[in-house]
């Protein structure tokens, strides 16, 4: 009876700790892009950081469009904890997102389809936590808002032309 007990328990112990999403942790000037290796803090724009399970520190992006390709593309490492994604309406501006206004990407609103560009120069998907700051956003930049779920894979899988103009 007792190891059956014990067994509850403990099987009690890690349902808890796999139902406990980690938190997010602070952009600091180390903050790397998974992809481009850059440091965060030099870009504009919102930014994102995956918590990948069994892994201590999370990945960060320099776009939210890359932590989304990222997620929902067919390759990854480890399965996903977490996603947190700047929350625009809480940031100072666009070249200052911000380092700890974070939310949730599972209950975030993201303006997809914007007339913005991100740190990395591609088209940006702009995340907020309220739905009437991701409206009033799209209202002045274009776009439309949508859930995590809505936002379709070739939104954030499909190639991306960038061009830069030469300097003059």
């Amino acid at each position: 009876m007792r190891r059956l007990w014990l067994a509850a328990l403990l099987l009690a112990a890690c349902r808890e700790d796999a139902a406990r999403a980690p938190d997010p942790v602070t952009m600091t000037g180390e903050a790397l892009g998974h992809f481009c290796l850059m440091q965060l803090d030099q870009h504009p724009g919102p930014k994102a950081q995956i918590h990948l399970a069994g892994l201590p520190d999370p990945i960060f992006f320099a776009q939210v469009r890359d932590a989304l390709a990222y997620l929902k593309g067919p390759e990854r490492d480890a399965d996903i904890a977490v996603v947190y994604v700047s929350d625009m309406g809480a940031a100072t501006s666009w070249d200052a997102p911000g380092i700890d206004n974070w939310t949730d990407a599972a209950d975030a609103h993201f303006v997809v389809g914007a007339d913005v560009t991100g740190g990395m120069g591609a088209p940006e998907i702009v995340p907020f936590s309220e739905a009437g700051a991701a409206r009033a956003f799209a209202a002045r930049e274009g776009g439309t808002v949508m859930s995590l779920d809505a936002i379709p894979p070739g939104r954030v899988l499909a190639p991306v032309d960038i061009t830069e103009e030469p300097p003059t």
